[in-house]
């Protein structure tokens, strides 16, 4: 059993959340907790009573640091299981999720907010995106060589993360560039693709990304480029910057 110290945050949600699983409804709540296991970010623990998929019990415990051992079922609906896909944890020092499963998020196929679609992890109340147009000198440079300068970033600052600069394709070095197949999903952003960076003959993987088509509230980086502060040389209005250290280092 954990102590109170590590107990994790509960919070409770007021959106309707479902999940489904081959086309079935799997659950359908009104009253979803939002769970903190970790400090990054919440999941969603939902009531036991607003579950509509079975739930098979595999005799196995899985732990999570901050809510102790749980037990792990199997998810069934007419056609589709998920093995090992739901984890309960009814002897919790946290006894508000007692009465409540998690469903492991990429074992489901969709996931709702209300009638919107989420991807990756529920959205944190407490992290915030600002994308701000402006006129700051951005030069990114790999090796010493400048892939990138411009004059027109939008800057992103996310909660939790350094400010993101996103430029213009026409002011990057795109000779430079190679399409990646690496993919990547932002519950706040939307589906990112990748370029490699090919420097005299050297090519650095998955440095740019871009996001295409952004979910609605981040259209103003639509078909721009970043960089990942933590693998390049960048220079703001002159000044060159220090590498952030973040779980993308």
């Amino acid at each position: 059993m954990t102590s109170s110290a590590e107990r994790a945050a509960v919070e409770q949600s007021h959106k309707r959340v479902r999940a489904y699983l081959g086309g079935q409804l799997v659950a359908d709540t009104r009253r979803p907790l939002l769970v903190w296991e970790h400090p990054y970010y919440p999941t969603y623990y939902l009531p036991v009573g607003d579950v509509r998929a079975k739930l098979r019990p595999t005799g196995e415990s899985r732990h999570a640091d901050r809510l102790g051992e749980g037990d792990v079922y199997d998810v069934l609906v007419d056609g589709a299981t998920a093995e090992r896909a739901a984890v309960r944890f009814p002897d919790s020092a946290t006894t508000a999720v007692h009465d409540y499963v998690r469903f492991e998020w990429g074992a489901m196929d969709e996931w709702f907010e209300e009638d919107e679609p989420v991807y990756v992890h529920p959205r944190d109340p407490y992290k915030r995106v600002d994308i701000l147009a402006s006129s700051r000198h951005v030069t990114v440079r790999i090796g010493g060589v400048v892939v990138a300068d411009s004059h027109r970033p939008h800057i992103l600052f996310e909660t939790g993360l350094p400010p993101r600069y996103y430029l213009p394709l026409a002011d990057v070095r795109m000779d430079l560039l190679r399409p990646s197949d690496r993919r990547t999903q932002c519950p706040y952003k939307g589906t990112a693709t990748y370029w490699n960076v090919l420097i005299e003959g050297t090519e650095h993987a998955g440095l740019v990304w871009t996001y295409r088509t952004p979910l609605p509230e981040s259209q103003k980086i639509a078909g721009l480029a970043c960089f990942y502060d933590e693998h390049v040389e960048m220079t703001i209005d002159g000044q060159p910057q220090e590498q952030p250290r973040t779980p993308f280092s």
